[in-house]
């Protein structure tokens, strides 16, 4: 049985975590795991060892020639996704495609793809602090900032740096099966899946809206979370209509008033759990969401966990002591 060729193709500048996470994953033998490995190599655009931030090098391992010869191409992260990624490096990923080649991005190399027009109509994701500069620039792209990784078709995208390890033991999952997966995650000591996406570590700042009556009105609304309010009681405190709200929310919010009041109130209950350790319903109450059944209904589907598991991860330690009768998911 011959090995899976696992190529990655670096550029100058590059992150070094979103490129030793490929080589700590396929680049390390583990044919004691299952046999064969992955057949693991780096290829650089340009001459010798590969500057990366900050302040690494990494040897080239292969010739360019491995790269017709990949059965899986990694391009690991952009230097500025502001810029024009390497023109050498995009015909790289076009070149791949067109050979039917699969290809996986980590955290912003989902810029390097676009760019190559692969994902063009086609789900992809990227570090939540880019997804929307991804969507502007490649408007064909459908940009999913909630998730950690997204597959479709022989396209893997992943989220930022981090996120890379769950798509990486994902395509060992994919090529060696969910034992191995776990076998390979229990040895870097993470978990072989994580519950969630993204969404959970990103908080919908307060957009900046340089309007004489909404930025008022945002801040009154964001003051008064804890009421139920409605596009109704928006517009009355602007002093406008529903329909003229509603047309300016969208103009300068990208949101309808509902959207927004949404957003708001899951910023509002993601600083709570993380900052205190009050129940779960007086939490839902202070935001608005009524009852602990409608936080968890409301966070669950914009975070993508449970208000519980969220304020577990980020007050690194549980909730709250549960008494005898109680869990900290029924507070």
């Amino acid at each position: 049985m011959v090995a899976h060729r696992v190529v990655m193709a670096i550029s100058p500048g590059m992150p070094i975590f979103e490129a030793a996470v490929p080589s700590m994953i396929f680049g390390v033998d583990r044919s004691h795991v299952v046999t064969p490995w992955y057949d693991f190599s780096i290829v650089g655009v340009g001459d010798g060892p590969m500057p990366l931030l900050p302040g690494f090098h990494f040897e080239q391992t292969a010739p360019d020639s491995d790269l017709r010869r990949a059965d899986t191409l990694v391009i690991p992260a952009c230097l500025n996704v502001h810029d024009a990624p390497p023109p050498a490096l995009v015909d790289i990923v076009r070149s791949a495609h067109r050979r039917g080649t699969r290809i996986l991005s980590i955290c912003s190399g989902a810029f390097v793809l676009a760019a190559a027009g692969v994902l063009d109509h086609r789900r992809a994701t990227t570090h939540w602090l880019h997804a929307d500069e991804l969507a502007r620039r490649y408007p064909a792209v459908e940009v999913d900032p909630r998730v950690l990784y997204v597959e479709d078709g022989t396209i893997i995208t992943s989220a930022g740096t981090v996120a890379g390890i769950d798509a990486c033991l994902h395509l060992v999952r994919l090529d060696h099966g969910s034992a191995v997966a776990a076998e390979v995650a229990r040895r870097i000591v993470t978990p072989p899946h994580r519950d969630g996406g993204q969404a959970q570590y990103f908080r919908p700042a307060l957009p900046a809206a340089g309007d004489g009556w909404l930025a008022p009105l945002l801040d009154w609304a964001t003051r008064n979370l804890h009421r139920p309010l409605t596009t109704a009681d928006l517009a009355a405190r602007g002093n406008v209509s529903v329909r003229t709200l509603e047309r300016r929310f969208a103009q300068v919010l990208g949101l309808s008033p509902l959207q927004w009041l949404l957003r708001q109130r899951v910023r509002r209950a993601q600083q709570l759990l993380e900052t205190t350790d009050r129940p779960i319903a007086w939490i839902a109450a202070r935001c608005g969401f009524g009852t602990a059944a409608g936080i968890r209904a409301h966070f669950a589907r914009i975070v993508g966990v449970s208000p519980a598991a969220y304020r577990r991860a980020f007050k690194g330690e549980r909730a709250q002591a549960a008494s005898p009768s109680r869990s900290p998911e029924a507070s």
